[in-house]
């Protein structure tokens, strides 16, 4: 009979690359970001010189200045789509478009920081603010970078729905993007698992689909400014009653 006692198992070192890489290790992710277009320079080449510094005391500023460069470049980018229609829309689309992004950011914060906290994450409420205002400034540049597509194709078309798949598709990209950011920051926060995160992304999509739905028209002409309470539609119902009304206009115009 074997009486050696077992021999210790050693603790298991994990293999280098495993898991990200602390914020801050690097000298250059802790040079301060002073300024707006030293956050978009860091969002767009050193991201995690941005979760880095949304972490440091102080950070209000650099808040601030994402949702200032991501409520600038939505005006922008709502001047093109307003560029469609022309008259009103020169300014109510750049307006609908801006209020829709920071409305639906607050409808859905408490529930990414409720999410985030069952998920074990170390996040304060002011770095998951932070961290959204990136996300919406990442998305705003973007777009901006599609506005002279879009411009092109609002000038040489005149089918709305069309128009709105365009647009749609650009945002979808955008968001994409502004995702991955997000999802980059949410693995350094401690988090067990992404479940809570990939859940609050879906509902962060339905609300802001949602808004330009309740914000119609965003692209084609209204005698009023915003939908009647008498008309309230489901985005997928809107979407729908467009497809169809495109389609019946360009029958009237095979006749």
């Amino acid at each position: 009979m074997n009486m050696n006692p077992p021999l210790p198992v050693p603790p298991q070192i994990p293999p280098p690359g495993y898991g990200p890489r602390p914020l801050g290790d690097d000298p250059a992710e802790r040079v301060p970001i002073t300024n707006p277009i030293a956050a978009i320079e860091a969002i767009l080449r050193q991201p995690r010189r941005l979760m880095y510094s949304l972490r440091q005391p102080g950070a209000g500023g650099l808040i601030a200045g994402m949702l200032f460069v991501a409520v600038v470049c939505s005006l922008i980018y709502g001047v093109v789509v307003g560029s469609f229609s022309g008259h009103e829309q020169w300014w109510a689309a750049p307006v609908k478009i801006s209020v829709g992004l920071l409305i639906s950011t607050l409808i859905c914060l408490p529930s990414l920081y409720i999410f985030a906290c069952l998920s074990g994450s170390q996040a304060r409420l002011a770095e998951m603010f932070g961290l959204v205002a990136g996300l919406l400034m990442l998305m705003t540049l973007l777009l901006v970078g599609f506005a002279p597509v879009a411009w092109l194709f609002s000038q040489s078309t005149e089918h709305v729905a069309w128009m709105g798949a365009l647009h749609l598709l650009f945002w979808f990209v955008a968001t994409i993007f502004g995702v991955r950011f997000l999802n980059a920051a949410f693995a350094h926060s401690n988090a067990r698992s992404s479940a809570g995160l990939n859940t609050w992304i879906v509902i962060f999509m339905l609300v802001m689909l949602q808004m330009s739905a309740a914000l119609r028209p965003l692209i084609g002409r209204s005698e009023e400014f915003l939908p009647s309470a008498s008309e309230k539609k489901f985005f997928l119902s809107h979407w729908a009653d467009c497809m169809d009304a495109s389609y019946k206009h360009r029958s009237r115009g095979n006749d």
